[in-house]
């Protein structure tokens, strides 16, 4: 999409889908930015000049008016580290001071109130009226002692301070200067060192009231902590000794923290744990050997009562059988071998069963002491689930005394260590160049003020200009007329001095050339050429177009062409005193049937050109034009001449030159350079075109070379205004 820029603005403008081809805003043909700069500066120079000229002349008065002002330069060294005299470390952090932050604050700490405060306080300044008078304010401190206003004398001492030190740190070093401004120089040198001076006193003042008001919080703290520490400690104490907790060792980790040890009944119940176990082992083999047969059993095999005795039986019994081989069972020898056998198996016997019992014995022994064990297990069972139950609070009430017990020691060697750094005062601040008394007065400077009264005066004088541009709304650009309006160039005009028919008598006046441009222009309006039918109209009154109109049809007669000029202004007519011509009889006679429109043509001095005047002023000109006589009478002309060119009035506040614009081949819009808004010549283009009316183009007049930056190879002055009467022949502004 085609585009093109605003002048007055810079935006790009938008075609207008509603205008022919023709008639489009049209980018790219304006004068280069700066060359429309110069347009403007050139337009207002002689404003602008006053303005700087008027900075420029302040500049020196007020220079050599201002009273000779010096300044006197301390320097200091400002570390970002303290220099540790002593291995415990201070209330401030080692890497306080690593970031861009510190040094900052200490810029700011240099520029502050209570540091003015000392300045006035080491140098008594309030018993110093040098150093008022030296600030320009003597009258004012007399004023002050006679009403012994020291509340505000104090306050205006440390407010011409803060005024006139500046605070100046060397980039990229440690480095501060602190430059102390008045019309004393021995004053100015004795401030700058003692502001240093102040500054150091101050940062060491800090320091020890940071640690003294470190100290107090942390006494207070202790305090809280002892006391809770100690609630603590006593809860966990009464709290074992209500659920029977008892430990047997009691440790501590690597961060402070206890650590809950064997209780004795947990130890307890391991053994009795492990006893159970055993009696429950020995109850098991009991109850083994009993089920088992006695005969086979360990103890019968390896008891050696009965080994002796089978021994005996054995030995018995093969008595016994020798004696039965020998003798009849009753003989005496072999009853007394049975009886003996007899009673060896009795005493077996015997052995036996006691073995037996002794083994019944030991099982209800072992199962006697196994449910005995059972029973004292299972009762510890249940105190050690009383006591881990009870153990959940025993434990947060010992992490509770722990932390209170770290935080009470943590904050204990933090007091011992605060109360040794507090007691050695470190300054990281060091004087590397005292101020001197200075020779030369710092100003005021006559080439620093000429250069801001110079550059104040240019940028008022800018501003001024953009103020008056933009207040001034008329046309200042050819180019405008395509930008802005959004209708083509035809050309533009200079503005004259004198009358009109002497430029247009003389064929290489700038004035005729510029018209046979317009000429040439509108020779491409339409595919027959210069239009058969054209009407000259403006947006309001002496714009120049009757001018125009006249100079026109002074160039299409000069090539030949027969020409007749109508004035159709019938309100305020002019066209007839600019040729000496008569007006009694004309268009409003035509129109309103009182003449033919061939009578009333008058002949001219100009080559082949022809008129008819506007004739008496209607009561109603609209409706006179509004006919269908106008029309007609068009027609004929255009017949019997080559080109008709009719002189309209003004568009706005008058139906007048729409109503014609309907009967013509097309119009001829002439704006006067720096006249009517731009707004304004819009609302006419508007209706014009609400008339059906076609839009030749615009011819820019009245133009000054030396404003606009458009030349015509010699300078011309004022141009001409609108005649208000019907003998006007000469041109105004």
């Amino acid at each position: 999409m085609n585009t093109a820029i605003n002048m007055k603005s810079g935006w790009l403008t938008e075609p207008d889908p509603n205008l022919p081809a023709q008639e489009q805003p049209r980018g790219g043909t304006f004068a280069p930015l700066l060359l429309q700069y110069w347009t403007k500066a050139l337009r207002w120079r002689w404003i602008m000049i006053a303005i700087i000229g008027g900075c420029l002349l302040a500049g020196v008065t007020i220079t050599l008016l201002m009273p000779k002002r010096y300044t006197a330069q301390s320097q200091v060294e400002i570390s970002r580290d303290q220099k540790q005299i002593t291995n415990v470390q201070g209330l401030e952090s080692q890497e306080a001071g690593r970031d861009i932050e510190f040094y900052a604050t200490q810029y700011a700490l240099l520029q502050t109130r209570p540091l003015a405060e000392r300045v006035v306080a080491d140098l008594n300044l309030l018993a110093n009226p040098a150093f008022f008078v030296s600030q320009g304010e003597g009258d004012r401190y007399e004023e002050l002692v006679e009403n012994r206003d020291l509340a505000t004398l104090k306050r205006e001492a440390v407010d011409l301070l803060l005024l006139n030190v500046t605070i100046d740190p060397v980039r990229t070093s440690r480095l501060v200067n602190v430059r102390f401004t008045s019309q004393s120089p021995e004053l100015s040198a004795a401030i700058a060192n003692d502001w240093i001076k102040a500054f150091m006193a101050s940062n060491i003042a800090r320091q020890f009231a940071s640690t003294a008001d470190a100290r107090e919080i942390l006494e207070q703290r202790l305090a809280v902590l002892r006391d809770r520490l100690e609630q603590s400690e006593r809860r966990v104490v009464n709290y074992a000794t209500n659920q029977g907790i008892v430990t047997l060792d009691q440790a501590r980790d690597e961060t402070g923290r206890s650590m809950i040890g064997r209780t004795l009944v947990a130890t307890d119940l391991e053994a009795l744990n492990e006893a159970l176990n055993g009696a429950t082992a020995a109850r098991i083999a009991a109850q083994a050997r009993t089920n088992s047969n006695p005969g086979v059993s360990s103890e019968v095999i390896n008891s050696q009562a009965i080994a002796l005795l089978r021994q005996q039986r054995a030995e018995a019994a093969g008595n016994y059988a020798q004696l039965l081989e020998n003798f009849e069972p009753d003989f005496p020898q072999a009853r007394e071998a049975k009886r003996r056998l007899d009673t060896l198996d009795t005493m077996l016997e015997r052995e036996v069963s006691r073995i037996s019992g002794n083994r019944d014995e030991e099982y209800q022994e072992a199962l006697r002491r196994e449910q005995e064990l059972r029973e004292r297990v299972t009762d510890l069972k249940q105190r050690l689930d009383s006591q881990q139950r009870a153990s959940i609070q025993y434990a947060i009430f010992q992490r509770e005394a722990d932390t209170n017990r770290q935080l009470y020691d943590a904050l204990l060697q933090r007091y011992k260590e605060i109360g040794v750094a507090g007691t050695v005062a470190a300054s990281n601040v060091a004087i590397t160049e005292p101020a001197e008394v200075p020779r030369q007065p710092s100003s005021p400077s006559l080439l620093i003020n000429l250069t801001i009264a110079l550059l104040a005066g240019v940028s008022l004088a800018a501003l001024t200009v953009f103020v008056l541009d933009q207040i001034d709304e008329g046309v200042h650009d050819p180019t405008e007329l395509k930008a802005e309006l959004g209708v083509p160039l035809l050309g533009y005009t200079p503005a004259i001095e004198g009358v009109v028919q002497d430029e247009l008598a003389d064929p290489k006046s700038a004035f005729y050339e510029a018209y046979f441009s317009v000429r040439s222009n509108l020779s491409f309006a339409t595919t027959k050429g210069f239009p058969k039918s054209l009407m000259v109209t403006s947006t309001r009154a002496a714009e120049g177009k009757s001018s125009s109109s006249l100079a026109l049809s002074a160039v299409l007669g000069r090539t030949g062409r027969r020409v007749l000029l109508i004035d159709a202004d019938l309100r305020s007519p002019s066209v007839h005193g600019l040729l000496d011509l008569t007006n009694l009889e004309g268009l409003s006679t035509v129109l309103s049937g009182q003449e033919d429109w061939r009578s009333v043509v008058q002949p001219t001095s100009l080559k082949n050109v022809s008129v008819i005047a506007t004739g008496p002023m209607p009561p109603n000109a609209a409706e006179l034009l509004s006919g269908d006589s106008l029309d007609r009478m068009l027609g004929e002309c255009a017949a019997e001449y080559d080109h008709v060119i009719i002189d309209a009035p003004p568009v706005l506040g008058l139906a007048d030159a729409p109503i014609i614009s309907r009967t013509v081949e097309g119009v001829v819009l002439i704006v006067e350079y720096r006249g009517p808004a731009i707004r304004t010549i819009k609302s006419s283009i508007e209706r014009l075109r609400q008339a059906h009316g076609h839009i030749f183009g615009a011819v820019l007049t009245k133009m000054r070379t030396r404003d606009s930056g458009y030349g015509y190879g010699r300078g011309f002055g004022d141009g001409y205004s609108y005649g208000d009467d019907e003998d006007a022949r000469t041109t105004v502004a």
